[in-house]
């Protein structure tokens, strides 16, 4: 206590509590995230408005809009576009390709064994997947099916699939894929179960029971009503899973998942009316306009390029003026022309995007040199760039491959088995045996090579050095398959070496049939 506060404890010993007291709170408020982060006395923090909640609120009651506006991004802004077309290809380009990798060591095989029925598993699966039948509509294949998924998460922030089950002709398999757009999960009209959230439905354990689906598009104006169907999360018999729910939690608790372009839609929406205006009042630059001032009145018409009343579009509000490039306007008596200088092409327009662009793209991941297609720094830069964004195309894959591809491939094998196209014994039995003859790989487009020279070079030192595989860089490098690379390879140099053997053969001098008479004598 000070002199002050002695005094005042003195005379007056609840005031001095009240003042101990008060001092002590504020000592707790300026320390640790009280004096920085966290302070409410600061000036520059004093008027930050903050609020929250938890995931619901935060979350899955913005959902719709943010969902909408992301898709109005993606139809209307090149730039939000760009970055999910982009992310697009990288994860997924044409489709990630099934590698079976059989724990045979567990299932007691020899490697020989494993390789023919790694080999027959994928030959089957080609069958499925390479046509249209595996999907529900019968549009797409499962290549296609994936690009689908992935580009709808990233402009919904998650995506729905069924697995049913229906016959068609020449295909041996009855498993369907279905998707089903985010907007179809929802809360039936006045929901009242506080363990509905967004349509998914939970235990008070928290554990997801089952979906709330509507049976059509609740933005789709041909239908009058909404109906919901509950559809179980897993089989109440067997425990086969009903829905993959495709999705990417960022919240704990987080039932419904955000779309990619969230965190950044002001800024992206913004941008694009920034674009916009300038590209506008560039426009307008470029109709450069004589406004010609006379005596009297001239009767005659403009002169020049002049819109055709059939193609203005303002041709019914005399109030506006559209012009059109080599103009020559006369004016009435009286009338003066102002001249505008908008100053366009913006020279600093260039300078601002990109500084935008590198925010935008810190926030998605995705460097601004990638982003914009815009390759003109060092090698080292460039590479840097690439790697970055690398990591996250390589996170990304991994995550669709563990929610999308393998659970779609585990229901495909076990009709497979169940039907006896492909023997796997013990498959049902057992679920770690079940867990080896599913065990895969998901390989998708390469990184693509910078400098091709030095990175062959490092790849084949990182094998020959056992820091990896020649099949791991196979599938890196080009995604190709390196068994069938060795085996093309091996059939490439038979066919060269018939090749050589005949070509020696035809140049080779044929032999004199009076050499060995001349010997003889």
């Amino acid at each position: 206590m000070n002199i002050l506060d002695r005094a005042i404890a003195a005379v007056a010993p609840q005031w001095g509590i009240k003042r101990a007291g008060a001092r002590r709170r504020l000592q707790i408020l300026d320390s640790g995230y009280g004096n920085y982060g966290g302070s409410t006395t600061k000036k520059s923090l004093r008027g930050w408005l903050f609020g929250g909640g938890s995931h619901k609120e935060d979350i899955e009651d913005n959902l719709p809009v943010v969902r909408q506006r992301s898709r109005d991004l993606y139809m209307g802004v090149p730039l939000a576009t760009g970055a999910l077309k982009t992310c697009r290809t990288n994860v997924v380009g044409s489709g990630l390709k099934l590698k079976s990798q059989i724990d045979f060591e567990f299932l007691g095989m020899s490697e020989d064994e494993a390789r023919e029925l790694e080999r027959k598993i994928e030959q089957e699966f080609s069958l499925w997947a390479d046509s249209t039948a595996c999907d529900i509509e019968r549009l797409d294949n499962f290549s296609e099916l994936q690009q689908l998924t992935f580009l709808n998460w990233l402009m919904s922030g998650d995506v729905l699939v069924t697995l049913p089950t229906t016959k068609r002709p020449e295909m041996p398999y009855d498993l369907r894929v279905r998707l089903i757009e985010a907007d179809r999960l929802s809360s039936p009209m006045g929901n009242t179960n506080p363990l509905i959230i967004g349509g998914v439905e939970v235990n008070p354990a928290g554990e997801v029971v089952a979906y709330h689906i509507s049976t059509h598009h609740p933005l789709s104006w041909e239908y009058s009503e909404t109906k919901w169907t509950r559809v179980e999360a897993y089989g109440a018999a067997t425990g086969r899973r009903n829905v993959l729910h495709v999705m990417n939690r960022e919240r704990i608790g987080q039932r419904r998942g955000v779309p990619f372009l969230a965190p950044v839609i002001e800024a992206l929406k913004q941008l694009g009316q920034y674009t916009d205006a300038e590209l506008t009042a560039a426009i307008v630059s470029g109709l450069f306009t004589v406004a010609i001032e006379k005596d009297e009145n001239s009767e005659g018409e403009m002169v020049g390029a002049v819109v055709p009343e059939s193609q203005q579009v303002d041709g019914d509000d005399e109030s506006t003026i559209e012009l059109e490039p080599g103009l020559v306007w006369d004016l009435a008596k009286g009338e003066k022309a102002t001249p505008l200088t908008p100053g366009r092409p913006n020279a600093n327009f260039d300078s601002f995007v990109i500084s935008i662009c590198r925010q935008i793209g810190a926030a998605l991941e995705i460097p601004y040199e990638i982003l914009l297609k815009h390759f003109n720094s060092s090698f080292t830069a460039s590479r840097g760039a690439l790697l970055e964004f690398w990591k996250m195309v390589k996170m990304y894959r991994n995550w669709l491959a563990a929610d999308f591809c393998q659970p779609v491939f585990e229901e495909w094998l076990a009709e497979a088995v169940a039907k006896g196209r492909i023997a796997a014994p013990g498959f049902f039995a057992d679920p770690l045996v079940r867990r080896a003859y599913c065990r895969a790989e998901w390989n998708g487009p390469a990184q693509g090579l910078l400098n091709p020279v030095q990175e062959v070079e490092a790849a084949a030192k990182r094998v020959e050095n056992y820091f990896s595989t020649g099949e791991r860089e196979a599938a890196e490098m080009n995604g190709s398959d390196f068994y069938r690379n060795v085996q093309q390879r091996r059939q490439e140099k038979k066919i060269i070496k018939e090749a050589e053997g005949i070509a020696d053969a035809e140049t080779s001098p044929a032999p004199d049939p009076d050499a060995g008479q001349q010997t003889g004598e």
